[in-house]
């Protein structure tokens, strides 16, 4: 599994409305063929917004690009805000229960050698570690095997869960980080403003 990360900034004073309309294109089936599963993650007070979207393979997501930007010249700017990255990644971690409402996205860059190392620790160590932490919903890891980049997503129940989390969050990340010879490079908070499990094709 890949996902394609879209980040955004600008005015959130009509980002409901716009949640609206990209939940009613995902739930058609008709927008993005090959789509497995949309998460849409808001931070209103900073005005940004990240997109992801999960397919098969990478092949499937240079497929659906035109798609995506005839979808970006039919709904305004202003509205969507300005797109400022897209990264694609191969889905290393992948365990996130219903009802996530909070999200904390870790990012961390290093060596490619070191992201195997880096995955199976998390995946012995920190997240029998974090699923004890009140409100857990669960994680995603995302890397990017030839860069070195990776973004760990946890979930929580909501934003007080997230927030009392935080201590334990910073000594668990700072392990990751050590594991796979990485350095922190940005720690952001969002609202789990979409949350797709099932896309029809």
């Amino acid at each position: 599994m890949y996902a394609r990360v879209a980040a955004f900034e600008g005015d959130m004073s009509q980002i409901d409305g716009l949640i609206t309309t990209i939940q009613d294109r995902i739930r058609s089936g008709e927008e993005l063929p090959g789509a497995k599963r949309f998460l849409m993650l808001l931070d209103r007070e900073a005005g940004t917004s990240l997109g992801i979207t999960f397919f098969e393979d990478e092949e499937s997501i240079r497929a659906a690009e035109p798609t995506f930007e005839r979808m970006g010249d039919e709904i305004p700017e202003d509205l969507r805000g300005r797109r400022t990255s897209v990264e694609t990644y191969e889905v290393a971690i992948d365990d996130i229960a219903d009802g996530a409402r909070a999200a904390r996205v870790s990012s961390l860059e290093g060596s490619p050698g070191g992201i195997e190392k880096g995955i199976s620790f998390i995946k012995e160590q920190i997240i029998p570690d974090a699923s004890d932490l009140t409100g857990w919903h669960g994680i995603l890891t995302l890397a990017d095997r030839e860069s070195g980049r990776a973004k760990t997503i946890t979930f929580w129940d909501g934003p007080e869960s997230l927030r009392a989390s935080e201590a334990r969050a910073d000594e668990l990340r700072a392990q990751a980080a050590d594991a796979m010879g990485d350095s922190i490079t940005g720690v952001d908070r969002y609202e789990v403003a979409l949350q797709e499990s099932t896309i029809a094709v």
